[in-house]
């Protein structure tokens, strides 16, 4: 059984706090989905510690200028971006193969949240569970040798109490047959992201290769931002004429506080048990009195 770890840091840390004494000079990380909210703030943490970091997006165009301030910020230039498009496997798969350099820290930070219509990739994958699970899968297997390669990489896989809403549906991943229900399909693939992290470490631990799973807590939006990816803030307007509607779930705080939990697993070596699912309350069943079931059945027939 993994052994559970404590901390002093508290809903009020900070990320400068749980990055502060931290030395990662000559350590890489990639970020996905850094072009906003937790995932720029998390990127700025590690890049002031020394890292040289990615930011994985879908338009590197836009994420140029957060690279930027990122690097003006931190005083570290070693801060770029690459292309990658999490709900297009071959996107994903040009990644990874591009990439020829250990690799010390991956946070799976990129989603998109609770669309409100059934959406599909060019495979015909539910949205959700393609972009939230199935892109950082083939990404961090992807990317394995890579991660073997440094000795030592951590794992940062971003789930959601929202996996409460749902198990993994192994019969049918990407509504088919059952009615699509938006956070249904958000919860499953928060859920899976969770196993993701657990699984990695099981079979990868012995290559120095460890995971956490984390719940980012409440995340601050503002209300006209919805249904947008997380890293295109400003291309809602256009998106929704497409049926590209998607939820912005990293926003912005006016202090460096986003991010202290990516940032904190990706530091820690032992994993951290997934919750159990809530376990529902079990209704009390009532037999109807023999009238009351045959006046039933006689107004069914």
């Amino acid at each position: 059984m993994s052994q559970l770890f404590t901390t002093t840091f508290s809903r009020t840390s900070t990320a400068s706090e749980v990055i502060d004494g931290v030395g990662l000079s000559g350590k890489r990380a990639i970020v996905t989905g850094a072009g906003s909210g937790i995932g720029t703030e998390t990127a700025r943490a590690l890049a002031s510690a020394g890292a040289e970091v990615v930011l994985a997006v879908r338009r590197p165009q836009a994420a140029g200028q957060i690279a930027a301030g990122i690097a003006s910020s931190t005083g570290n230039t070693k801060v770029s971006v690459r292309a990658l498009d999490l709900a297009d496997q071959d996107s994903v798969r040009r990644f990874a193969a591009a990439w020829d350099q250990p690799l010390h820290i991956l946070v799976n930070n990129a989603g998109i949240m609770a669309l409100p219509e059934l959406e599909r990739t060019a495979e015909r994958w539910e949205m959700q569970f393609a972009t939230n699970y199935l892109g950082h899968f083939a990404l961090t297997t992807g990317l394995h040798d890579a991660l073997a390669a440094a000795h030592g990489a951590r794992i940062v896989s971003v789930s959601s109490s929202g996996h409460l809403f749902s198990p993994v549906v192994f019969d049918d991943l990407h509504f088919d047959f059952r009615a699509y229900d938006p956070f249904a399909a958000y919860g499953q693939s928060k859920t899976a992201d969770a196993l993701l992290a657990i699984e990695a470490t099981r079979r990868w631990s012995g290559e120095g290769i460890y995971a956490n799973a984390l719940n980012p807590g409440a995340i601050a939006h503002r209300p006209a931002t919805a249904h947008r990816r997380p890293e295109d803030p400003e291309r809602a307007a256009e998106d929704r004429p497409a049926g590209r509607r998607h939820l912005r779930v990293a926003g912005r705080f006016p202090d460096a506080g986003q991010g202290r939990r990516p940032l904190f697993r990706g530091l820690q070596r032992g994993t951290r048990r997934h919750p159990p699912p809530r376990r529902l309350r079990r209704r009390r069943l009532v037999r109807p009195r023999p009238g009351q079931r045959r006046a039933a059945v006689g107004r069914r027939t």
